[in-house]
């Protein structure tokens, strides 16, 4: 039983914050002893909270509760009497959430000559809006957050200097910015993250003085109707052979070779050209989906740690990368440990996005690229991308022609059954995209109009996934346990992608691999999510911007984080990703604090590991969607 569990009896009234039933549909079916109420869960957390001993309180912009309905002006709306007609629960995205910048929490920062200890003065001299006085600057900074820095001890100098907020880790009695040589020695011989934005290339880009002729010529042979006769050797292969390569490609069969040449060969005949492989032949291959906000490069290297053979970047829009924005650049970005790695275009015309696909070839290391055909979002449907592509066949089919013609890796589609709940297309637009010349296709079990609000069709994937034959067709939806994993490889897909699965636990990849249930305990999640923090600091920075960045990204994660049901409460294995959790105390109060759906809780966390946020903070999680009807 768990530790203080018996402070909180569980309680089975008539009340509707009560206690449920095992056998309730959509609830997680937790064990009795577990089980408690709204009040007694809060309650429970209150009294165990470190800083009520103090007599301390916490910051008005904590008191964010999701649950009681705040309104977008901040007020927190009357609990509805009994006679009232319940409120539809909220969907979609919080859109009324403050938008709060990193910069936003240091009014006065350091000149980046000073930062960078340049020898040459500030170019913009008296015109400068930083400061230039050191000392002043140390005089206004916040405290340190903990006694050592995570890029100082990785790769033995920081670059943020005295804007570090560890930076007594690595500051000399003179304020001067030490150096360990060993280390650095040995982390220059480390592999760098790649796929930068060169600033060379990005004033190019806003001067439009890039060309496009691979472009230009494809786009000028599919005007003209001869884009049959002019595909890529790639896309005219056997159809058995160009599949099977482009599997193994990305099930990572071939990962030691050497990049691929520009001019591409077919090589030699063999076997697995001509030969069917039986189904327990194949590899499973499990993929890490490209998720909005939370797909980051240190999430990847999280799910790459437990077990994903693929990672994909975020959804990256066209436009906004042949406008060399450097925020849309970075969201490109490779870690070495990503050793086959893929981007995902959005985009809904098809100059700009063989454009895309064209700088992306000759500027960028991918192994595939991949086209977001399942966007449902309505900025993104209204423009005619992502899901609209589906009905518009005329524009997709030009896309992917283009795209094939100017790519030298395996074009990719993730698409989703159709638009309307029932009216499926996949089914009629597989066909098409394997003589269109797309190397796989990902398959999401659900329409636009479904959302997250039902379950996956995994029948409807694996009559997909016979149409769509030869060409490998992955599966994704709804997969949170190697049981998941196992029931949809047997409908005859080449592999699964796991979005929100990984989401709720990035360590599903481990269970996939080693087949079992993994009962992690609340320390080993919290040194999951310190990973994270590292990661994090690595990629954005250990100043005040890099560390309020860091922390924005953990709380989008920990707003997902919070649905998981560890394996050893529940009285049925396993959880399913529909099933809500209901109010439990868990085996310690870290366990519980975890399974709490309040931001000022996920705020708390986040304050263990980057230390207690600035004046003023506030936080809403970016999607308020469920998916537990």
């Amino acid at each position: 039983m768990a530790e203080g569990a018996a402070e909180v009896p569980a309680e089975s009234g008539a009340d509707g914050d009560s206690g449920v039933s095992a056998s309730e549909r959509g609830v997680a079916p937790i064990k009795a002893q577990y089980r408690t109420t709204k009040e007694h869960f809060h309650e429970y957390l209150d009294a165990n909270r470190q800083d009520k001993a103090h007599g301390e309180t916490e910051p008005e912009a904590k008191r964010i509760r999701l649950e009681d309905g705040q309104t977008e002006t901040g007020q927190i709306e009357e609990a509805a009497t009994p006679s009232e007609k319940p409120q539809r629960r909220a969907r979609g995205q919080n859109k009324g959430r403050p938008h709060v910048k990193p910069t936003h929490y240091e009014q006065n920062r350091l000149c980046p000559s000073l930062i960078q200890e340049l020898a040459a003065t500030c170019a913009f001299g008296d015109r400068c809006r930083f400061l230039h006085d050191v000392g002043r600057y140390l005089e206004m900074k916040p405290a340190d957050l903990g006694p050592h820095c995570v890029l100082f001890d990785t790769f033995g100098r920081c670059p943020y200097g005295v804007t570090c907020r560890f930076a007594g880790a690595h500051l000399g009695p003179e304020g001067q910015n030490l150096v360990q040589e060993e280390v650095v020695a040995r982390s220059a011989n480390l592999p760098a993250v790649r796929n930068s934005l060169d600033r060379v290339l990005q004033q190019q880009l806003r001067k439009r003085q890039v060309h496009f002729e691979r472009t230009e010529k494809a786009l000028r042979q599919l005007s003209q109707g001869h884009a049959s006769a002019a595909t890529t050797p790639k896309a005219t292969a056997a159809p058995g052979q160009n599949s099977h390569n482009a599997q193994r490609d990305l099930a990572g069969l071939g990962t030691d070779t050497p990049p691929r040449s520009p001019v591409q060969t077919c090589g030699p005949l063999t076997d697995e050209d001509v030969v069917r492989l039986r189904p327990c032949e194949k590899k499973r291959v499990c993929i890490s989906s490209s998720l909005l906000a939370c797909g980051n490069l240190p999430f990847r290297r999280i799910c790459k740690r437990f077990g994903a053979d693929v990672t994909c970047g975020e959804m990256a829009v066209c436009t906004n990368l042949l406008q060399g924005q450097m925020s849309e650049w970075a969201l490109l970005k490779r870690h070495p440990c990503e050793d086959i790695f893929g981007v995902q275009l959005e985009g809904a015309f098809p100059d700009t996005m063989t454009k895309c696909a064209e700088l992306l070839n000759r500027t960028i290391d991918v192994d595939f690229v991949d086209i977001n055909v399942g966007c449902p979002i309505d900025l993104v449907y209204k423009k005619g991308g992502g899901c609209a592509l589906m009905n518009r066949s005329a524009k997709f089919q030009q896309i992917v022609r283009g795209m094939n013609e100017v790519l030298d890796v395996p074009l990719t589609v993730k698409m989703r059954t159709g638009v309307q709940e029932r009216v499926s297309l996949a089914h009629r637009l597989l066909p098409e995209l394997r003589d269109w010349g797309a190397a796989l296709v990902t398959l999401h079990g659900r329409s636009r109009e479904q959302r997250y609000t039902r379950l996956a069709d995994w029948c409807y994937i694996e009559e997909c996934a016979k149409v769509a034959d030869p060409m490998p067709l992955f599966g994704n939806g709804d997969i949170l346990s190697y049981e998941d994993a196992n029931r949809a490889m047997q409908t005859g897909v080449a592999g699964i992608m796991i979005a929100r699965g990984a989401l709720l636990k990035p360590w599903l990849f481990t269970e996939i691999k080693e087949q079992r249930h993994w009962d992690i305990s609340s320390s080993e999640r919290l040194e999951v999510l310190r990973d994270f923090t590292h990661f994090g600091l690595e990629h954005w920075g250990s100043d005040t911007q890099g560390v309020e960045r860091t922390r924005r990204f953990l709380l989008e994660w920990l707003s997902f984080l919070c649905r998981y049901v560890p394996v050893g409460l529940l009285e049925r294995l396993p959880q399913r990703i529909n099933e809500r959790p209901p109010y439990y105390v868990g085996r310690d109060y870290l366990e519980t604090l975890m399974a709490s759906q309040q931001a000022a809780d996920w705020i708390r966390i986040s304050e263990m590991l980057l230390g207690p946020v600035p004046a003023g903070f506030a936080f809403l999680p970016k999607h308020k969607a469920n998916a537990y009807k």
